[in-house]
């Protein structure tokens, strides 16, 4: 007579409900191409938006005469032809130094 009161039965089935890997993958697979579809709808939403704000800055300007005092032009020209006659000298000058190995 056996006794099976307290036993421990194996109550593994074949099918049925059961992990697969490959459902992990294709979940964050599917996550990923998700994501970036969305990054790149975003980046071209951005590229028209901000195009869009140079074109119109950029025909607003054009329509506008911008008026620069002529002073300011001649000394930005004065400061630069003293920085060339400046070159020129350093350019032109004798080095003070002499070369030891002449």
């Amino acid at each position: 007579m056996k006794i099976e009161i307290f036993k421990n039965k194996k109550k593994f089935k074949k099918g049925g409900f059961h992990t697969n890997p490959n459902i992990g993958w294709e979940i964050i697979l599917l996550i990923t191409f998700i994501l970036v579809v969305l990054s790149l709808a975003f980046g071209v939403y951005l590229f028209v938006r901000t195009n869009e704000e140079f074109g119109a800055s950029a025909t607003n300007g054009s329509s506008q005469v911008k008026i620069v005092k002529k002073d300011r032009i001649e000394k930005a020209l004065q400061y630069f032809s003293l920085r060339g006659q400046k070159s020129k000298e350093i350019l032109n000058s004798p080095s003070p130094v002499i070369d030891p190995s002449l």
